[in-house]
């Protein structure tokens, strides 16, 4: 795998400055009775889209079409804009969309830089707490009004002592849910509904263990930088590469992270 240069100085401010006015777009709907598109095929779990995932998005590539037009833009809700630079960008405009239609507060904006398709710098961002998350080789910091720290992992090696997070247990189903269900058992904490919360919460040596299948690319590429950044593990169930999603288990603590591999090894996909 190539490595990426030095991000340039003003990359981060700029990409942070960005996510913080897109961010504002989607407090207008929130809680407000927002009206929700079904994607989903007939029959399947919602799978639910807002005006607001589509205007977060929109705001997003507009920016960095005018500040980089060279760069791809790729994302959820919009058709991709691959780009003639090295240089790309990943959006989830709102990660948790079902959280934001019900009025929780688990959800936050997710966008990547990415240089020959790998993630370099993550921002995650929950405009209605006015958090922040921030990933990249300089390392990984959290801000939120004058609370600015930088953020590390938290060592627990045994799964006995873990807390785990996931967003809904029902992601699981066939020998993925009983190799869920080992994990669970054998940690100390379980906590559901969490989406990208879960990652900075891991960042942030809150919990210690998140556990997750059924991702797309844009779900976890912002969240990679700002777990390894921390100190964490981001992986798929073989301890492989996760851009493009799929299972993913992340780690605050290497121990951990090769215990919880074991019990997700039956089920982890070819």
């Amino acid at each position: 795998m190539k490595v990426a240069p030095e991000l340039p100085t003003d990359m981060e401010r700029f990409a942070e400055a960005l996510v913080r006015e897109a961010g504002a777009l989607s407090l207008a709907q929130f809680r407000c009775g927002t009206l929700v598109v079904d994607k989903s095929a007939e029959g399947a779990p919602l799978d639910p889209v807002t005006a607001a995932d589509r205007a977060v998005e929109a705001r997003l590539r507009a920016g960095i079409s005018e500040r980089f037009p060279d760069h791809g833009v790729f994302g959820e809700e919009h058709a991709a804009a691959p780009g003639s630079s090295p240089w790309s960008w990943m959006i989830d405009p709102i990660d948790g969309t079902r959280g934001f239609v019900s009025g929780f507060l688990h959800w936050g904006l997710l966008l990547a830089l990415r240089y020959r398709e790998q993630p370099v710098l993550g921002i995650v961002h929950q405009p209605f707490t006015g958090e922040i998350w921030i990933g990249s080789s300089e390392g990984a910091r959290f801000t939120c009004r004058e609370d600015v720290r930088h953020l590390r992992t938290r060592s627990c090696g045994e799964l006995a002592m873990a807390t785990l997070a996931t967003t809904d247990p029902y992601l699981f189903e066939g020998a993925e849910a009983d190799a869920f269900e080992a994990v669970r058992s054998s940690v100390r904490l379980t906590r559901f509904g969490a989406d990208c919360y879960a990652y900075c919460m891991l960042a942030m040596g809150q919990v210690d263990l998140v556990v997750e299948s059924g991702l797309k690319a844009w779900d976890v590429q912002a969240l990679m930088p700002l777990v390894t950044a921390a100190g964490g593990v981001i992986t798929d169930w073989h301890g492989g590469d996760c851009r493009k999603g799929g299972q993913v288990v992340a780690a605050g603590d290497p121990a951990l992270h090769r215990a919880v591999l074991q019990l997700l090894a039956p089920a982890a996909a070819d």
